[in-house]
C-alpha cells in the first residue's frame, strides 16, 4: 500500500542557520544549540572540518583551502540564510573576507560571518573602545587576533592567556577557571568591555556572572557568534542569560 503524504516548508521556517565547526572542538556545538533551541522554528545545521590538535598559525591557515568541501556537507537542499565558521584564531589567519569567499563558493547567497567578525561586531554595538582580552591561546595565535581588533579600531587594555596550545586541554578548562581569568582582567584593568577569545572555551554559563560582579559587558567567542548569526538572519529578540549583548538588535547595514 502506498501512503499519501504532504509537504510543508520543513523545520527552519523563521531561519536556517549552518555551522562549520573544527573537527577538535567540544564545546561551540553545544554552546550554539544552548543559544538556539529556545527559538521556535529556527533550524541549526552543522558540518566538520580538520583541524590538528596543534593549534599554530600554519595548522588554522590550512582549514582555508579545506572550507569549501566542509561547507558542502551541508544539507545542499536548503537555502541558508546565514553559515557560521566556527574558528577565532584561525578567521584572525585567514581573514573574514576570505572566510565569505571560501563559503559563498558553496553557498552563493548565504550570509557569512565568525567569531572575529562577530566579536568586532558586537564590540562596536556595546560601544565597546578598550578591550580587556582573555585568550587561550600561544603567543603568536593570540598576537594576530590583537593586531586585528586593533586594526578593528578597539584598544586593548589589558592581555592575558592560559598559553595551550592542545586544542584538547582548551576544551577541559573550567569554567571556574575561564570566570576567575575574567574578573581578574576587569578588577586589574581599565576596560569597558572584556573579550573571552576561543569556541572551545566553556564561557556562556559564566557571561552573566562576570557581568553583575564586573560592571562590564562580556563577549565569549561562541556568544558574539551566536548572536551575530541569529541577528544577520533577522531574530533580534532579547534572550535572558546570555550576557548584555543579546539585548542588543543588529541595526540594518
Amino acid at each position: 500500500m502506498k501512503l499519501g503524504f504532504e509537504t510543508d516548508n520543513g523545520i527552519g521556517t523563521r531561519a536556517t542557520l549552518g555551522a562549520i565547526v573544527l573537527s577538535t572542538d567540544e564545546t561551540f556545538e553545544p554552546e550554539l544549540a544552548q543559544m538556539t533551541g529556545v527559538l521556535d522554528h529556527v533550524a541549526l545545521y552543522h558540518s566538520r572540518i580538520p583541524m590538528k590538535t596543534d593549534v599554530s598559525e600554519a595548522t588554522l591557515a590550512q582549514m582555508e583551502a579545506d572550507m569549501p568541501a566542509s561547507a558542502a556537507l551541508l544539507p545542499q537542499a536548503l537555502d541558508f540564510d546565514v553559515i557560521g565558521y566556527g574558528c577565532t584564531s584561525a578567521s584572525s589567519v585567514i581573514g573574514s573576507e576570505n572566510v565569505e569567499k571560501a563559503i559563498q563558493s558553496v553557498f552563493p547567497k548565504s550570509r557569512v560571518t565568525n567569531p572575529l567578525a562577530a566579536i568586532i561586531a558586537a564590540g562596536r554595538r556595546l560601544g565597546m573602545t578598550r578591550i580587556g582580552f582573555v585568550t587561550p591561546y600561544v603567543p603568536a595565535v593570540s598576537a594576530r587576533m590583537r593586531s586585528r581588533l586593533e586594526d578593528a579600531g578597539f584598544a586593548i587594555a589589558g592581555f592575558g592567556s592560559f598559553e595551550e596550545g592542545d586544542d584538547r586541554v582548551v576544551a577541559r578548562i573550567t569554567e571556574a577557571s575561564i570566570e576567575t581569568a575574567a574578573r581578574k582582567m576587569a578588577e586589574t584593568t581599565d576596560c569597558d568591555g572584556i573579550v573571552i577569545a576561543c569556541t572551545n572555551l566553556r564561557c556562556l554559563n559564566v557571561i552573566d556572572r562576570v557581568e553583575s560582579a564586573t560592571g562590564v559587558p562580556v563577549l565569549s567567542s561562541n556568544q558574539a557568534l551566536g548572536w551575530h548569526m541569529l541577528r544577520l538572519a533577522g531574530v533580534q529578540e532579547a534572550m535572558p542569560g546570555m550576557g548584555r549583548l543579546f539585548t542588543c538588535d543588529l541595526p540594518e547595514g
